[in-house]
Order: C-alpha cells, then structure tokens, then sequence
C-alpha cells in the first residue's frame, strides 16, 4: 500500500466536509435568501441578458449567512443566468454558516466560482478554516458536485490540519 495514501484520503476527506455541496460550502437556505451587494462603484454591460457586471471597492456581498468582502467582483451572466463569479482583493475573504450549524471561513487573493461546472478555483494564498480543520496553499481546485479536490502540484507546498473528533460530554447521547 502507498504510504502516502491514508494521508490523501484524509485530505479529500477533510475537504469534502468543509466544501458542502451547492456554493461549495453554503447552507442550503441561504440559496433563498436576497443577496445584497454593496461597494463604490459598479459597471454593469449587460446586452440580451449577457454581460458582465463589475462591482469594484470595498465589495461587501451578503445573502443569508453568507458574507463576502474583496476588492473586486466580476459577475458573468449568460442567457440570464449567472455564469460565473470572480472575487479579488488583498484576501477575498469568505464567511457562512453551514447546514450543521458551524462556520467555514475561506481567503485568498483570487476565487474564481463557475456556477455550470459546480467548480472553485481559489488561488494565491488560500485558507479554507472550519471546526474540522484547515487547508492551505497556494491553488486549490475543487468540484462541488463530485467532491474531487486538486491542490498543490505547482512546486509549493500544501498544509492540511484535520481536528479531532469531538467527544460527547458525560452524560450526552452520542
């Protein structure tokens, strides 16, 4: 058996938990929630519901739980719908609430979500921080509908920090 395996299997594990399906690690409600945007300017070229709308300083985005701060944030529309979505900023931050109540808590200098392929793109000095552990580098790839994650690869190095599981306190049912 490869001994680096238990190792790989506990990081696609880590992150499959940390990564919940949907807006990768969204609560589920949230998706119904209205989303505001705030920030100084926005640039919005939308022809036949195609385009691109670019929301630029101090970009604060919130929908339910879901709280996002960058510098920039391009958001690409097709047909009407929402393509795609990049963040930028000296650390795009991203913070929510997940279905089973804890918080993920996620940065890096580029997150790039495109919404018909369900994958993430987070580049530059990323950190993906929940009660479950961490995980950084410098580019992580991952497909929420599969649950398969690339990271590293590029010559830099990958830390992922898995906590232990919580015991139940004397006295509570397991």
């Amino acid at each position: 058996m490869n001994p680096m395996l238990p190792a790989k299997l506990a990081s696609i594990a880590l992150l499959a938990g940390l990564l919940a399906p949907g807006l990768a690690w969204s609560k589920s409600s949230d998706r119904n929630q209205p989303m505001t945007i705030d920030s100084t300017t926005s640039d919005c070229n939308m022809v036949d519901d195609n385009g691109k709308c670019r929301f630029s300083g101090d970009v604060v985005i919130v929908q339910g739980t879901l709280e996002i701060h960058a510098d920039t944030a391009d958001v690409i529309q097709k047909n009407g719908e929402t393509e795609r979505v990049v963040l930028t900023g000296r650390q795009a931050t991203l913070k929510q609430q997940m279905d089973d109540n804890t918080w993920m808590n996620a940065r890096a200098d580029n997150m790039d979500y495109n919404i018909s392929s369900e994958v993430i793109i987070l580049a530059g000095n990323y950190n993906v921080e929940s009660e479950r552990g961490t995980n950084a580098g410098q580019r992580m790839v991952y497909n929420t509908r599969s649950g398969a994650m690339q990271s590293g690869g590029d010559g830099s190095r990958v830390r992922t920090v898995i906590q232990p599981k919580k015991k139940p306190a004397a006295g509570e049912r397991k």
